[in-house]
């Protein structure tokens, strides 16, 4: 098992390391005798937004030995979160927490995040040498520049991972990826916190990041949404129990797809059966019409990548894409 790299970490101000060698110094050896009270240089921990993500990371970064001292939430539902996943550790207002905190996570909806940087800048809320962390994939380290001029040293750190909002998040950390973006002389110390979360980095270029999350969203939430309706078509056909039903396939699936990328694809679209398709599509469009402009799509997609890898025969795709031009134009 790979030892957890430990963080050794000073406060600078941003003017001490700009454009110099950084002091935030490379993570030490790897180690795994010592307990969390005997490692060096542990970071006082903030959150701000404790929606299902924050909590669930200082959690994380407690078990590293690190300190969770302040969180911030307004709903019940954050104050609940809290409360079971870092019990004792004060509920305060977002200044407050940055007040206490060495390490503060900025765990906000991706559209308030700009907002919160600007306002926490303009108020003087932000000291330097303060690490400010945000865990959205779509932005990078550039959305934190307000808090950097203040002196703050920003990383971006986001786990490709969907959050349960309980403690069952911080086991799932172990071997997640995670989307790092920092300024190059911070990029050890990302690293090093996200190792010390349990996680593993995987760099990803300022520019990359809105491209980055589209892919993520694409398979992650799409998914969710396929998997609900499938479960609502197998309940309307009769099946007791859809979940047992699609688990394995399910589970089968997206093995084979990350194995073998498009030469995992099977099913009545790669194999250019056109009257099953058209059935399906008259079935759903009677018993389930919410799921017939997706399951066009999905077809008109898998059609396209099937024919482009050789699976799809070009004799038999015409009469299957006649058949779900059909269904689009109705």
């Amino acid at each position: 098992m790979r030892g957890r790299l430990i963080l050794v970490w000073r406060p600078v101000p941003l003017a001490d390391w700009n454009g110099r060698p950084h002091r935030v110094n490379a993570p030490s050896e790897h180690r795994h005798e010592h307990s969390p009270a005997d490692r060096p240089a542990r970071l006082t921990v903030g959150v701000v937004g404790a929606g299902r993500v924050g909590p669930a990371l200082a959690a994380a970064l407690q078990l590293a030995g690190h300190r969770p001292v302040a969180v911030s939430g307004v709903s019940d539902a954050s104050v609940r979160r809290a409360a079971a996943l870092l019990p004792d550790v004060p509920l305060l207002p977002p200044a407050q927490v940055l007040e206490r905190a060495e390490l503060v996570l900025l765990t906000v909806p991706d559209d308030a995040l700009p907002g919160l940087v600007e306002g926490l800048a303009e108020t003087g809320a932000i000291r330097p040498g303060q690490l400010l962390v945000h865990t959205s994939g779509r932005y990078g380290a550039a959305v934190l520049d307000p808090a950097r001029r203040a002196g703050a040293l920003p990383l971006a750190l986001h786990p490709a991972m969907t959050f349960t909002g309980t403690a069952v998040d911080v086991q799932r950390l172990a071997g997640c990826s995670f989307g790092v973006t920092a300024p190059e002389e911070l990029r050890l110390a990302a690293e090093a916190l996200v190792i010390e979360m349990g996680g593993e980095p995987e760099w990803i270029e300022e520019a990359a990041r809105p491209l980055y999350h589209a892919a993520l969203a694409l398979g992650a939430n799409h998914l969710v949404t396929l998997v609900a309706q499938s479960l609502e078509v197998l309940s309307q056909a009769g099946v007791a129990h859809p979940d047992r039903m699609l688990g394995p396939l399910l589970g089968a699936a997206l093995d084979n797809a990350l194995r073998s990328g498009d030469a995992a694809l099977t099913g009545p679209v790669a194999r250019g059966d056109a009257g099953t398709v058209a059935a399906h599509v008259a079935e759903l469009r009677e018993h389930a019409p919410g799921t017939v402009a997706g399951y066009l799509a999905m077809a008109r997609t898998t059609a396209d990548r099937a024919l482009a890898h050789g699976l799809l025969k070009p004799e038999l795709a015409q009469d299957l894409l006649g058949v779900l031009a059909e269904g689009e134009s109705r």
